[in-house]
């Protein structure tokens, strides 16, 4: 499958995978920072944001996509950085191809199995949005309010959605195939060693990455990884806190102390 993608910057190649129901234009303002280090390679998974759909999503297939980029823009090696869903499918990649990665960068979340019940409700939800003559964000986000009670996930859900060619808004991401293959986001990575340098970032307000679970998964997978957690953040770490997640970043891959 061929990927879209935005390139940012020059110097040692970084790849950045988003999370469920994000795009690259998530990560646009950390990857034009990070530019300014490394060159940055920021990626719509499949069934999100402009790359190609498919009824089929699973963890091999999105890792073979990242291969698939890599060996067509002659990458040899790249430190990865995956958020959540991205966060699992770098570490598929690191399992399959351990020599393509440099460095791996999980950002809140772990290789455990994570069904969200509640998650699953909010994508039915959705399904139930009529949008065949809806012309405004207002008018989508009014529909969205009766299950999606959170503002910021009701804005975060709406960057999902572009004009057709009738001038209405319409979704860009694959809905149906997400919500299908919901199961399969949410499934744990088979037990594997990764034996190079590591970093797992959580948000201190999160409890995608409980202390308990990090120790364990961090004896029977990763012997060189480090677990950092960046105050004031939830869940989508680079948002809620983007000062502090950009020099961790920075520091991780140039082997700064």
């Amino acid at each position: 499958m061929e990927l879209y993608y935005k390139e940012f910057g020059a110097g040692k190649p970084l790849i950045i995978l988003h999370g469920l129901f994000g795009s690259l234009e998530n990560w646009r303002i950390i990857s034009k920072e990070l530019g300014c280090h490394f060159k940055v390679f920021a990626i719509d998974q499949r069934n999100h944001g402009r790359s190609p759909h498919s009824a089929e999503m699973n963890y091999m297939l999105m890792a073979e996509d990242i291969n698939e980029f890599m060996i067509k823009n002659k990458i040899n090696s790249a430190t990865l950085l995956g958020h959540s869903m991205g966060g699992k499918t770098a570490m598929k990649f690191a399992s399959l191809y351990p020599e393509k990665v440099d460095k791996l960068i999980v950002v809140d979340i772990l290789p455990r199995k994570n069904f969200d019940r509640q998650v699953k409700e909010l994508f039915a939800g959705l399904r139930l949005l009529k949008l065949t003559k809806v012309m405004t964000y207002k008018e989508a986000e009014t529909q969205m309010i009766p299950f999606i009670k959170d503002v910021r996930t009701r804005k975060y859900l709406l960057k999902n959605l572009g004009r057709n060619d009738k001038g209405f808004l319409d979704w860009q991401c694959n809905l149906g195939a997400i919500l299908n293959n919901y199961k399969n986001i949410c499934e744990k990575i088979p037990y594997f060693s990764f034996h190079k340098p590591c970093l797992f970032i959580r948000g201190a307000c999160s409890n995608y990455v409980i202390d308990e679970e990090w120790q364990k998964i961090k004896k029977e997978y990763f012997d060189h990884a480090e677990l950092v957690t960046i105050s004031g953040a939830g869940h989508f770490v680079h948002v809620d806190n983007p000062q502090d997640f950009l020099k961790i970043v920075v520091r991780f891959i140039s082997n700064l102390n």
